[in-house]
């Protein structure tokens, strides 16, 4: 069995704000193609994306809830800036490319003392990053990852690594050598998964 640490209260409060703002999110894509679909049933085609949408609508946004939910979230973002301004743990996990604010909050939120996890990729499967393995006729293989523990953890850090990428694969580095490899051999959502993975790997190194 693998124990954890007790949240404390500052955590319990962070992911219950984050867990707010993911319903938030989920009520105003939810909304958005609701609006969509009303206007393809009277022949009006809107381009995919919230800021094409948006300027379709022109004046008659501010009539809708679309824009008390933007306030709400803009407003929970704010707060996620200056929580993560304000913590040494956070302010670390800033430095890496990739994890911002949003990030960087909900990580030591969820992961608190890192050193509970062995190694980093322990927190890397934690967060569902890692390969499953299938072993037949004692032969193991490598199958897509295992999807495992917090989906808004994952998605996240997915994200981020999505973001980050392109400027990252150009870059002088290990890194950027490793990914340019990756890149060459694999598709690049399956490289956008593995640059998450060792964000986590990184994660656990800069966290107490």
């Amino acid at each position: 069995m693998r124990f954890v640490e007790l949240k404390s209260e500052e955590q319990l409060d962070m992911q219950t704000l984050h867990r707010i703002r993911d319903q938030l999110v989920g009520d105003r894509t939810l909304l958005m193609d609701q609006i969509r679909s009303l206007l393809l049933e009277r022949g009006h085609i809107v381009p995919q994306g919230r800021t094409k949408l948006a300027a379709r609508l022109g004046r008659c946004l501010t009539r809708l809830r679309w824009t008390a939910l933007d306030e709400r979230i803009a407003n929970l973002d704010a707060e996620f800036t200056e929580a993560a301004r304000a913590d040494e743990r956070t302010r670390r996990l800033l430095t890496v490319p990739g994890i911002g604010a949003l990030n960087a909050t909900t990580l030591v939120a969820a992961v608190g003392d890192a050193r509970t996890f062995g190694r980093g990729r322990d927190l890397a499967a934690w967060f569902g990053l890692v390969s499953r393995q299938a072993t037949t006729g004692g032969k193991p293989r490598l199958l897509g990852i295992t999807k495992r523990g917090s989906r808004y953890l994952r998605k996240n850090l997915i994200q981020g690594a999505h973001a980050s990428l392109p400027t990252m694969s150009k870059s002088n580095t290990r890194l950027g050598a490793w990914l340019r490899g990756l890149l060459a051999r694999s598709h690049p959502n399956t490289v956008v998964v593995a640059l998450a993975a060792k964000m986590a790997r990184i994660v656990w190194a800069l966290l107490p």
